[in-house]
């Protein structure tokens, strides 16, 4: 207790500074969607959500969603090392397959909840919306500790284009395209960008991805929008550790690639009453081969697989604003779910239908709720129902006091489900499901652009789905009772004349296995009594931003991350990875400012990790060391 209380103080300290300054400058509450599914304002929400604008993303040098997720409260990002290593993501302490990925609407997780945050880059990125706590009301299942959407530029401008290039530390380089233009009627964003590297290990380390991304944006009546986003994803990584970390393949890889589709169209029928309808489609193609053809690589052995896994989803909602200001969504989702390839020996397929109900009281009221309600058909585990309910309540002036709770599941994924031969899966695998609940005070200081919020969560994660390789049992894969997290989230931001933002903020996370399953060895991921592996128990961020005259803006972010449970294969002996801290710096500066036909160039440069920090996310995978990118971007428009 007093190790963490000892960090509040550099947390909040910048806040009180920033207080003392006053200015007239007014901080606006992002508006979020994600949340309730409505355009709300963050400070009206009864739920806790971080936004990420693009502008953050490209001024500190962002190149991948993983690594803007570092500075979200509870958020634990772990990675294997390199660029193209496996990336994922525990929120509040859940599983790395509970957090919900979206991008315009259309899911991006395997069924069964599993995504690798590794290849999922910034491109054409207008905002990432991050809500933490069940979200299964309105998304079904995977939304167990929250959703990450991220939100593509639509252009609401004159057209313009930029050119980005640049390269740095292991052999990194990058070109980045972009376009955009236009106005309330139409606009377009396109974006098609490449990165790639050698990597961190001696050998066999390439990597290299490509996207395609764009949206199109139509407004054909006051009255009717629609918009069709599309992504393309090709990445190949190499990498020559196995489990335990030792670099011995000399040639082993995997492939992801697919396309992911989205269209949303959007009818206002009256004052009171308007609807959208979203078609979702997202096919990914998951390689893997390993074909050892040098004398030295004794260690693996020839192995390839290929697997098509497509989510085709379709939601249609009604809103209804009653007269006090209250909206109240009717919608109904269904989405079938394919997997085809050699993992399975052929295809696998299940649908899912879903009915919810939501109602949200006006916001800007002193007291305002939200209640929602959902009912799963599952082709699978037939019927499951979800809830959620948030309070909102303005204390006093501007300090306001929140509390939700509700409800997520999770399905098994195909693997889990189907599995034969050597690895035996479980049909009659229950789903994933938690409660969670949360209670948090906020308070914003006007004349000075600072915001503080704490925040209480407390969740109970039940039939967690465990493997058990004992040759004895009949299936492999178990629903297991299940484990505990709770914590403690602070965060604050302030903003000093429009020219120097300040974010800061510290999280205290426990959890705890309540009943694991029948493995008891010291390799199992579910031990008793034991803390799940691979989550801090102490996290904190500080980050601080400037602009330099209007002619660029610097930042320097600070990540520490504590002490976290985690295994040691290569001894299959528990292992308690030691904290550290990691400082980036970013900055870009325009040297020529476009004028007319004539293009603008900026520079633009990131140092991660300055000061060399030495680490591991996960044991036995060293993280990068310092690694300092350098690059121009010449801009054509306004």
């Amino acid at each position: 207790m007093r190790q963490w209380l000892g960090m509040l103080p550099p947390v909040v300290f910048p806040m009180v500074l920033a207080a003392q300054q006053r200015t007239d400058t007014v901080t606006l509450a992002p508006v979020v969607v994600t949340a309730t599914r409505l355009p709300t304002r963050a400070d009206a929400l009864p739920t806790s959500v971080t936004v990420i604008s693009g502008a953050q993303l490209r001024a500190q040098g962002l190149r991948t969603v993983a690594e803007a997720l570092r500075t979200v409260p509870a958020a634990a990002v772990v990675t294997t090392g390199p660029w193209g290593g496996q990336a994922s993501l525990f929120l509040r302490g859940g599983e790395s397959d509970y957090v919900k990925v979206l991008i315009d609407g259309v899911p991006q997780n395997a069924p069964g909840g599993s995504y690798d945050f590794a290849n999922l880059t910034t491109d054409n990125v207008e905002r990432i919306e991050v809500v933490r706590g069940s979200t299964s009301v309105l998304y079904g299942s995977d939304a167990v500790t929250g959703v990450v959407q991220i939100f593509t530029r639509d252009g609401r401008s004159a057209p313009r284009a930029t050119i980005a290039f640049g390269g740095g530390t292991y052999a990194t380089n990058a070109v980045d395209v972009t376009a955009s233009g236009g106005d309330d009627r139409v606009g377009y964003a396109l974006g098609l960008s490449r990165f790639a590297s050698d990597g961190t290990y001696r050998f066999n380390n390439q990597y290299r991805n490509e996207v395609l991304s764009g949206r199109l944006r139509v407004r054909p009546d006051a009255r009717t929008d629609a918009a069709l986003s599309v992504r393309y994803g090709d990445a190949l990584y190499h990498f020559p550790t196995n489990g335990s970390g030792d670099p011995v393949s000399h040639n082993q890889h995997q492939l992801d690639r697919g396309p992911s589709v989205g269209l949303d169209v959007g009818r206002v029928f009256s004052d009171h009453v308007e609807s959208h309808l979203t078609g979702t489609w997202h096919r990914d193609n998951a390689q893997y081969a390993i074909a050892p053809n040098d004398s030295s690589d004794t260690n693996t052995f020839p192995f390839s697989s290929s697997d098509w896994v497509t989510r085709t989803g379709l939601d249609g909602r009604t809103n209804v604003r009653l007269s006090g200001g209250d909206v109240v969504t009717v919608g109904g989702a269904f989405e079938h779910e394919t997997t085809q390839g050699s993992t399975l020996n052929g295809s696998r397929s299940r649908d899912d239908g879903a009915a919810y109900l939501q109602l949200v009281t006006d916001l800007e009221r002193p007291l305002s709720l939200t209640l929602g309600a959902r009912l799963d058909d599952n082709q699978r585990f037939r019927t499951y129902a979800t809830y959620r309910a948030g309070l909102s309540f303005r204390v006093h002036g501007h300090t306001r006091a929140i509390a939700s709770l509700g409800t997520g599941f999770k399905e098994p994924n195909f693997f889990e489900n189907y599995a034969t031969g050597f690895v035996r899966g479980n049909p009659g695998l229950q789903p994933e499901h938690s409660f969670t609940w949360e209670t948090g005070l906020e308070h914003h200081i006007p004349g000075a652009g600072v915001t503080v919020r704490a925040t209480y969560f407390n969740q109970r994660f039940r039939d967690l789905i465990d493997y058990n390789g004992s040759d004895s049992v009949r299936y492999n894969y178990v629903n297991v009772p299940g484990a505990d997290a709770r914590g403690l989230e602070v965060a604050s931001e302030a903003g000093l004349g429009g020219v120097i933002r300040i974010t800061a903020g510290y999280t205290f996370l426990d959890t705890r296995v309540t009943r694991g399953g029948a493995d008891t060895g010291s390799t199992a991921l579910f031990l008793t009594g034991q803390p799940l592996l691979r989550r801090p128990w102490h996290s904190a961020t500080l980050g601080l931003s400037s602009r330099l005259g209007g002619r660029g803006s610097v930042s320097v972010t600070v990540l520490y991350t504590g002490r976290r449970p985690d295994v040691d294969y290569r001894t299959s002996q528990r292992d308690t990875l030691p904290s550290y801290t990691r400082v980036d710096l970013a900055a870009q500066v325009d040297l020529v400012r476009p004028q007319g036909a004539a293009p603008g160039l900026a520079v633009v440069g990131k140092v991660e990790n300055l000061f060399d920090a030495p680490y591991e996310e996960v044991t036995n995978f060293p993280a990068r060391r310092r690694n300092v990118f350098f690059g121009g971007e010449l801009r054509l428009g306004h």
